[in-house]
This record gives C-alpha cells, structure tokens and sequence, in this order.
C-alpha cells in the first residue's frame, strides 16, 4: 500500500453540513385572554365531539379534520368554516367575511370570535354544517339531521 493511501485510510471524511432547516416543533398558540379565549376553547371542544374528528397545528392556528379534511380553523379570536348552504346568510352578519386565500370562493366563511360578536350557537351550527359538507357521507349520516 502506497503512502498516500494509508494516509487517506487514516483520515475520516468530514460530513458536509445539512442544507434542511432544522427540525421544528409545532407549538400550540397561546390561547386569547378573557371570554374570547374561552370561546375558542368551548368551539374546539365542539368541533372534537364530531365522529372522527383530529386536530392539527398548521401554520399556527388550530385546524380541526375529518378523514385529513379540514372543516374549521380556529385562531386566537377567529375561526373559518366551510358554508356551502348558508354562505350567503353567514355573510349579512357584520361579524363575518369571505376567508382569504381564494377559501371564499369555495364557500368558506370567516368569523370573528369577541364578545360583542358571533352567537356561540350561529358558530356552533356554522362548524357542524362545515363538518357536513367536508366529512365523507357515511360519517355525515350518522349525525342527527339540522
């Protein structure tokens, strides 16, 4: 064995530095103080309670699915649904807006959560019509008609 390659045996490769990010860990938002924080908390509970229903952390709001379909997102003082049926209506209330990023244009609604705001019950029946139209049809049908 030449001299060079007993020098190049002995030597260990350096590994070249990661290009990925590191990895990052989903925290929870810190929920909103006072009766807005609890609203969200009761509307998340709500959302829990539907056959199937998970939630997730993406982009650090709360997003509640059904089968890996969103049906609402729940911020600090907001939250969207998907309205296919009273898209319209929802939209009268001065609470209310079309969701950004092109959602509205598929029915979805965005309401905010204060205590002047939304009913909790008008929010409540918001989350299970969305629920309605994302979730498959066999999980829909066992939920007790409107």
């Amino acid at each position: 064995m030449s001299v060079a390659k007993k020098a190049a045996a002995g030597t260990k490769k350096k590994k070249a530095p990661s290009r990925r990010a590191p990895a990052r860990t989903a925290k929870r938002p810190a929920a909103a103080k006072g009766k807005t924080g609890s609203a969200v908390a009761r509307l998340r509970a709500f959302a829990l309670t539907f056959p199937e229903a998970t939630e997730e952390h993406p982009w650090g709001e709360t997003a509640i699915k059904v089968k890996g379909r969103i049906f609402v997102f729940l911020g600090k003082a907001g939250l969207s649904v998907k309205l296919p049926r009273s898209r319209d209506f929802a939209l009268d209330y001065p609470f209310t807006r079309p969701t950004p990023y092109g959602l509205g244009r598929s029915a979805w609604v965005s309401a905010d959560i204060r205590p002047d705001g939304a009913p909790l019950a008008v929010l409540r029946a918001w989350i299970a019509e969305s629920y309605r139209a994302v979730a498959p049809k066999k999980l829909a049908a066992v939920l007790p008609m409107p």
